[in-house]
């Protein structure tokens, strides 16, 4: 076990939230859950358990899980994981601001770009931190969540964050930490702008990705990205094996040359879904501002249009918005 620099709290005990942080407390750091009152129940009933793509399983018993329905007003963590929906970023921010110590470090792992802005406005005494969660965990049964793709945590670097490097790796997740993560964000969003796609399709990850109708459409979302990212003059990061660029490319390949391609993005398992096709599948609202809003707000800042992903706002932000195949998405956009 390994000596973490206290204890931590994590603000939204869905699926990255309690993966994470699940991972944390059987390397032995001491973690207080906050979530909503039926994941709650679920893990009072059933304890937490974690397992992977390679086959690795934890089990944390309901009696070692410290469980709230709101923030403990005596808590006082070493570091806090905000976790929750973007849409609830500015409350959850603002309920930890009147709560912790000032100067508390909040690491954000959250989608999008814009949330660590919106948090640090609701709580402008603690520290929040811009992270990045670069795979995928998806809720297999109660109690129970599964990461189904490989990837990273990356976070901007703060002197907060330095100390807590062993206990994330002890955790079997490395932690990375970059001058700026700006570029890392922007190359994650990239990537999550299939996000919706895989949601309107009602297919798992990797089905939907062998769809070339459905690769058709995620790269007409990137491209619109590129082109207001390139008016920016920002430049994304690499986290796939094609460079952002090449990406649309790439995605367009015939299937047999897809598969050589992304071989390395395409090791995931069967079960990988998105969390925004849970979110459907389950009648909650998406987090679609958070991705495709993103790009649409760029572009207009830079006199253009990004007509494809103000489609897919539209389009996920309907209380039911319903499946269609790719053929029926390439259609509905004109592509």
């Amino acid at each position: 076990m390994i000596r973490p620099p206290g204890p931590a709290l994590v603000m939204g005990a869905g699926a990255v939230g309690c993966w994470v942080g699940g991972q944390l407390q059987a390397a032995g750091v001491p973690v207080d859950f906050v979530g909503r009152p039926s994941v709650l129940e679920e893990l009072r009933l059933a304890g937490l358990t974690l397992t992977d793509l390679d086959g690795r399983r934890t089990h944390l018993a309901p009696s070692s899980l410290r469980l709230h329905a709101e923030v403990p007003e005596a808590i006082a963590p070493a570091l806090v994981l905000l976790c929750v929906k973007s849409g609830a970023t500015a409350e959850a921010a603002a309920v930890l601001g009147l709560r912790l110590p000032a100067g508390t470090p909040v690491l954000s792992l959250q989608n999008g770009i814009g949330n660590p802005a919106i948090a640090a406005a609701a709580a402008p005494g603690l520290a929040v931190v811009p992270g990045m969660v670069g795979f995928n965990v998806v809720r297999a049964s109660p109690g129970h969540w599964h990461r189904g793709t490989w990837g990273e945590l990356a976070a901007q670097r703060h002197p907060s964050l330095v100390g807590w490097q062993p206990a994330f790796a002890a955790a079997g997740l490395p932690l990375a930490l970059h001058g700026d993560l700006r570029p890392v964000q922007w190359g994650k969003l990239l990537l999550n702008l299939n996000n919706p796609v895989n949601a309107l399709s009602g297919l798992p990850l990797k089905r939907q990705l062998l769809d070339r109708d459905l690769r058709f459409v995620m790269a007409a979302l990137i491209e619109e990205a590129l082109a207001a990212l390139a008016a920016h003059g920002i430049e994304p990061a690499q986290l796939a094996a094609l460079p952002p660029r090449r990406m649309p490319m790439g995605l367009r390949l015939p299937n047999w040359a897809f598969r050589l391609a992304a071989r390395a993005s395409l090791r995931m398992d069967d079960q990988a879904r998105t969390s925004m096709a849970e979110d459907v599948a389950r009648g909650r609202p998406t987090e679609i501002d958070a991705l495709c809003g993103e790009v649409v707000r760029l572009a207009r800042a830079a006199g253009l249009r990004a007509p494809c992903n103000e489609w897919m706002l539209e389009r996920l932000s309907r209380p039911s918005p319903g499946r269609m195949s790719g053929r029926e998405m390439r259609e509905a956009l004109g592509i």
